[in-house]
């Protein structure tokens, strides 16, 4: 069965077998598309209505003979991402081929990801490491290890390969440091599902001196591939899979194509290899600019932070959706003037809830704590990182100038993020 298709060839079919996407294209001629004639996905469209994978019009076809996964939100409210058999080998053998200059011959790695309750990431990079190009050994403990279990099992056996999510290589951290640990013997830390910010490495080469630390690569379970990881990659910088993937960079405003480098826009991704839940022009919620000219093989891209637009938002091993977040502020505050604000302080992420009360209210605190209230029970994931320091939940009462605006088109933006992406090449001299 084919795997990999051209965008004409993809195009056609999924105007046949997508009702979404029929719609989508219906007032494009049939034939010579470009990228360029086909308008951007908009992301809610797109997932309304996935909660039926047997009426969802996205779908090509019947989930069958499929795997399916949940992409975001709370646990009752994820939305489902669903991929053939076919479609996940090519996407786990593309991405851990991708891997294997990560890695050396004789490389024991610890697959620290999560797994459990439709979560892909533990399951993407154990399959995937089944494809890298190196003879290696996998030490599938997931994230849900005690952490003095593992420290003892990296010593005992000789572990030097660490592969999972900041949050959790920094909670490793932060036990190795209250029990006066260090782990020289560990040579590469690989990180994925969240960025990594300069404050987080002081704190891991102290547990792990001689330790490199990089991208494991950029997917999502919702968009499939997005970017492989080089040795000559920043953190936050990856290269476009150009066979699997169409990847591009749009001014969030105009929609403009952006091709020159180092100006950021939204990252847009269309997949080359999937057509049961198809993605054309979907935009990932990611900001990004380009680091090499348009011409370059595997052009290389660095991540700028979370769009201002962006449905999902993460913090973390925290998933935030901004529908969610919008409906628990209307209900609770009465008001649509709300904004989302992601900083760091140190190893912390401080997430602020900045909300316009009434002009008469004075019953701000009572529904301060509503609020707060309202998304820990909706995110309970919230209480645990606040409680082992690595979060900051603040709700901010403040006046309608107080919320930031886009710059050029005058509109409320619904997410600052304010977290410092460039990071310098981490490698050891």
């Amino acid at each position: 069965m084919k795997t990999l298709f051209s965008l004409e060839q993809l195009l056609s079919y999924i105007r046949q077998h997508s009702n979404f996407y029929c719609h989508q294209l219906q007032h494009l001629q049939q034939e010579r598309l470009t990228l360029n004639d086909v308008p951007l996905t908009n992301v809610a469209d797109y997932w309304a209505g996935s909660n039926d994978l047997s009426h969802w019009p996205v779908l090509t076809g019947n989930v069958d003979d499929a795997l399916v996964f949940k992409t975001g939100g709370s646990t009752s409210q994820g939305k489902l991402a669903i991929y053939t058999y076919s479609e996940w080998q090519v996407m786990v053998s593309t991405f851990g081929q991708s891997l294997s200059s990560q890695l050396n011959d004789g490389d024991r790695v610890a697959n620290l990801f999560f797994s459990g309750d439709l979560y892909a990431s533990f399951l993407f990079i154990h399959d995937s490491l089944a494809h890298v190009g190196r003879s290696i050994c996998e030490f599938p403990f997931t994230g849900h290890v005690e952490l003095d279990v593992l420290a003892d099992a990296i010593a005992q056996h000789r572990v030097n390969v660490l592969a999972g999510v900041p949050a959790q290589l920094l909670q490793l951290a932060a036990y190795l440091s209250q029990h006066g640990r260090v782990l020289c013997g560990i040579e590469t830390l690989l990180y994925g599902g969240e960025s990594l910010f300069a404050p987080q490495l002081a704190i891991l080469t102290e547990v792990f001196p001689n330790a490199r630390i990089a991208s494991i690569g950029y997917a999502s379970v919702d968009a499939g591939l997005i970017g492989a990881t080089d040795r000559d990659c920043a953190l936050g910088e990856h290269r476009v899979f150009e066979e699997h993937t169409l990847l591009e960079i749009v001014d969030e405003l105009t929609g403009e194509v952006i091709e020159e480098c180092d100006r950021t826009g939204q990252l847009v991704v269309t997949s080359l290899t999937r057509r049961l839940m198809p993605l054309v022009r979907y935009p990932v919620g990611d900001r990004a600019c380009w680091r090499e000219p348009g011409a370059t093989p595997r052009r290389k891209f660095a991540l700028k932070g979370r769009s201002a637009h962006s449905q999902r938002i993460r913090v973390g091993v925290l998933s935030l959706l901004t529908d969610e977040i919008s409906e628990i502020v209307q209900r609770i505050a009465n008001t649509d003037q709300w904004q989302l604000l992601i900083e760091q302080s140190g190893c912390k992420d401080i997430l602020s809830v900045k909300w316009v009360p009434e002009t008469q209210s004075k019953a701000i605190e009572p529904v301060h704590q509503a609020l707060r209230d309202a998304l820990v029970t909706h995110y309970p994931t919230i209480d645990g990182l606040s409680r082992a320091g690595q979060l900051d939940l603040r709700i901010v009462a403040c006046a309608a100038t107080e919320l930031t605006l886009h710059p050029r088109s005058g509109k409320q933006l619904r997410v600052q993020d304010l977290r410092m992406y460039d990071v310098p090449l981490v490698e050891p001299a």
